[in-house]
């Protein structure tokens, strides 16, 4: 006889209380999903702030609650939208918001040991210039480790879901089809991964930087009917005017975060020696690819293994700068906005220092972006304008071009010095 399906309550120190099922709950048990309880949020970011020792494990779930309530208030909002655009009925709507709850949870099962900060190491496709992303491994991982919970757990027999539908909900693919439209919950401008990672973040690095009015953001979100397209269009996710501000608080909210955390110059010369470290420490200098013979390979990577190779000697020069906190110093930073002078003058710098530079590291060229947001407002009368158009103050915001140099700790001295000869020149 089997036992009844029952509701688990799990406490989070940002939603207070979130809800998992059964079905949730199986796959959370999976040695897939529970590697992530070994996988660092932000790295090695807990050297600067100390409390940021959160994991993936934690914000795979606060990902899947925050996409529940944000599916739930566009229903509310956008009904007659997602009947007539959509063609959704009730069953529908049900069927796809547990979509949108699996592939919100597994989001990130594919990331690497110290999340972001290993992304560089990623393997090349074959005969094909990119590499690999994590959200292809997530992909991978759904496929081949979390079909048969997926797929045979007896919930399932009220949706008839494959893994791939998931899979395919993660990369953005047409095999989603009517499920697409909530891809952008997961992955877009104004998705439940941000909006989680920014308040996660915030609260454990013990800064205000990442808050926003989360509550008035959900309350506000909508699906909007493109106007003047041909065909109609589909629909997008946006929102009300009157959940402008709240939507310009998480606009500004990701940028003071990307400023004052995940660009911050200390952090981002720990991301520097891990990167070094795990080339020395991977076999190639790569992870494995996310293929079904090497998938269990690339699995085997956490922040557990990592550190303890690391403590038993491996990982060369930056291994041991790692643990010895004997990074590299910070010795010259362009300003937030970098001008085209600017930009002239780092070159003066740099040709200064010489071989006293040891690393160099763009905000460009960060995992995090601070690029502007592209968020619909829905207005009075049926108007439909973009975010920025209603803020003068993301109107104006540019994208983050800083540049950070750095010099081993016994060089930054002289190299200190070497740039405020340049500097006092200007």
């Amino acid at each position: 006889m089997k036992r009844p399906h029952r509701k688990y309550e799990i406490r989070c120190p940002i939603h207070g209380f979130i809800e998992i099922n059964d079905w949730e709950r199986a796959i959370i048990d999976e040695p897939a999903f529970q590697r992530l309880r070994r996988i660092r949020q932000l790295a090695w970011t807990d050297h600067i702030y100390p409390g940021a020792m959160h994991t993936r494990f934690e914000h795979s779930l606060g990902v899947m609650h925050t996409a529940s309530m944000l599916y739930d208030a566009i229903v509310k909002n956008s009904l007659e939208v997602l009947r007539s655009e959509l063609s959704y009925n009730e069953d529908g709507l049900r069927r796809d918001r547990q979509l949108v709850r699996l592939a919100a949870l597994l989001h990130d099962v594919g990331h690497g040991p110290f999340s972001h900060a290993a992304e560089e190491l990623l393997p090349h496709r074959d005969e094909r210039a990119e590499k690999y992303k994590h959200e292809q491994y997530s992909a991978a991982i759904v496929r081949w480790k979390l079909a048969a919970v997926i797929e045979g757990h007896d919930l399932n027999a009220n949706y008839g879901f494959l893994a791939e539908d998931v899979a395919a909900l993660l990369e953005g693919s047409s095999k989603a089809k009517q499920g697409l439209f909530w891809r952008d919950l997961v992955d877009g401008q104004m998705d439940a991964d941000r909006m989680d990672y920014l308040l996660r973040d915030s609260y454990h690095a013990g800064v205000q930087y990442g808050r926003f009015d989360l509550h008035r953001v959900i309350n506000t979100v909508c699906a909007i009917r493109p106007a003047g397209e041909e065909n109609g269009g589909a629909p997008r996710l946006g929102v009300l005017e009157g959940g402008v501000h709240g939507a310009e608080g998480l606009v500004l909210a990701r940028y003071f975060m990307f400023t004052q955390v995940y660009f911050h110059k200390t952090r981002v010369a720990f991301d520097v020696h891990l990167r070094h470290a795990l080339k020395e420490i991977l076999p190639g200098g790569v992870f494995p690819k996310p293929t079904a013979t090497e998938l269990d390979c690339y699995l085997a990577w956490d922040d557990w293994r990592v550190l303890g190779l690391i403590a038993q000697g491996e990982g060369g020069e930056h291994g041991r700068r790692l643990g010895r906190r004997d990074h590299f110093r910070n010795i010259y930073h362009t300003p937030e906005v970098t001008e085209r002078a600017d930009l002239s003058k780092l070159e003066e710098i740099k040709k200064a220092i010489g071989p006293l530079l040891a690393a160099e590291e763009s905000a460009t060229k960060s995992w995090y972006k601070t690029d502007k947001a592209d968020i619909p407002v829905f207005g009075q009368a049926g108007k439909l304008a973009p975010l920025s158009s209603f803020s003068s103050v993301l109107a104006n915001l540019k994208m983050n071009n800083q540049v950070l140099l750095y010099a081993k700790p016994e060089d930054a001295g002289a190299a200190r010095k070497k740039v405020d000869e340049v500097l006092k020149k200007s």
